[in-house]
């Protein structure tokens, strides 16, 4: 289906743009949200009539996200969820938790703003991309964690897990170190009753 864009839209094109596109897309999304009009020769002339009208609410509309962007852009959301050792959450962080998340720092952002790829499933930063406007986009970060002390880490660039991960393997190579010792061996060599076990083979 041929339409005429009403403000810019990703990958498609900017406003007064005539594009084709999936009849579905357009029928579903486009033309319901007021994005498009069908591209014939009725509508062509009353967008004609109406095209400094529209770039200049949609001039103002981009003016006003870009405040709202100065405001909103490198806010840090901070979401406390319970996980397995290996960070993996119970559950999933969504579109609706990063919203609450803003909105209790007082940004006004509609779910449909917030573009996340797929639902958070692990503990970490994440960055997430709001689009105020079709023109203009910031980034957020879902701090997500097990507790306040961990967020806290992560917002100083402490990577939890990996830390986590050094710790664990920390405490594996001082358990052989005391294992080695109690047996009175070298580093690399291998206990007598170990080979013995072999022998037996």
């Amino acid at each position: 289906m041929d339409i005429i864009l009403l403000e810019r839209i990703e990958k498609l094109g900017s406003i007064g743009d005539v594009v084709t596109v999936k009849d579905g897309y357009a029928r579903n999304f486009l033309l319901p949200q007021k994005k498009a009009l069908r591209a014939n020769e009725a509508n062509k002339k009353v967008f004609e009539a109406n095209r400094d009208r529209l770039e200049k609410e949609n001039a103002e509309r981009r003016g006003d996200a870009e405040k709202q962007g100065e405001k909103v852009a490198g806010a840090e959301v901070v979401l406390i969820r319970a996980a397995s050792n290996a960070g993996q959450l119970y559950g999933s962080v969504s579109v609706r938790d990063i919203v609450a998340g803003l909105a209790e720092q007082g940004h006004d952002v509609d779910k449909r703003m917030v573009i996340l790829g797929a639902p958070i499933k692990n503990i970490g930063m994440h960055n997430v991309t709001v689009a105020l406007h079709p023109e203009v986009r910031v980034t957020v970060k879902a701090n997500v964690a097990r507790s306040d002390d961990e967020a806290k880490l992560q917002s100083e660039g402490v990577d939890v897990l990996a830390a986590m991960f050094e710790d664990e393997q920390r405490a594996i190579e001082e358990q052989a170190d005391a294992t080695r010792i109690e047996a009175n061996l070298e580093p690399g060599e291998i206990p007598a009753e170990m080979l013995e076990d072999n022998d037996d083979d």
